[in-house]
């Protein structure tokens, strides 16, 4: 039987399971979390926005901790359950909105520009970046900020690389999504190619310095 491919958004349909209408999201954080609770930098990545775009918020904690901090934010994520549970869940946080679209469909539609741009181990690692940068260069205000995290790269990965597995219910075939991986160097070219300036690229040590590492990348739109 041949694998079954999937989307992203059904990826995360299947990884991050929807939860009922009974349940309570989590406490959002008292801080900005790139990477494990606690672990590596904050907000202070996004300097000081008016306006954030979240691309693929999940369960939206981030745009959350955002607009109660008065950052006009807004989530876009493909999964139709991930929008509506995000907006039920977070209704009666003024200044927070979520949308299901496509992220390269709603950046090419024109929006407002926005002050900063982020994903979360979200959107920006299942899109191509030769897609996805050229679209957020255009959708910054001049100096804005895009930064994301997602796993540090597989040794000698580059490129689109397939993610297969059963994930969480026991599936009797296996899932398949691309997910972008390249080191830190291959970002940075990629995104000074793209017009970015005061790029910063690294992988953040696991705080146990034997888990997964996380990779955060930080680039702006020249002034």
């Amino acid at each position: 039987m041949p694998r079954e491919p999937r989307t992203p958004a059904q990826y995360w349909d299947t990884y991050k399971p929807y939860r009922g209408e009974g349940e309570q999201p989590a406490p959002v954080a008292d801080r900005f979390e790139w990477t494990y609770p606690g672990h590596g930098p904050g907000a202070e990545v996004l300097g000081q926005p008016c306006r954030a775009l979240d691309l693929g918020p999940a369960e939206g904690k981030e745009a959350v901790f955002l607009a109660r901090q008065g950052v006009e934010t807004t989530g876009v994520d493909f999964s139709a359950a991930q929008v509506e549970r995000a907006r039920r869940w977070w209704k009666d946080v003024p200044g927070l909105s979520f949308l299901h679209a496509d992220v390269c469909d709603y950046l090419a539609s024109g929006a407002a520009p926005y002050d900063a741009i982020y994903s979360v181990w979200g959107a920006a690692w299942f899109t191509d970046p030769e897609v996805l940068f050229p679209l957020l260069a255009k959708s910054l205000t001049p100096g804005g900020v895009f930064a994301f995290s997602q796993a540090e790269p597989s040794p000698g990965a580059y490129g689109p690389q397939p993610m297969r597995g059963k994930w969480l219910e026991g599936r009797e075939r296996e899932l398949t999504v691309l997910l972008w991986q390249y080191p830190p160097e291959a970002w940075a070219d990629l995104l000074k190619r793209h017009g970015f300036t005061g790029i910063e690229a690294h992988v953040l040590p696991a705080p146990d310095a034997e888990g997964l590492g996380t990779l955060l990348v930080r680039a702006q739109r020249p002034a």
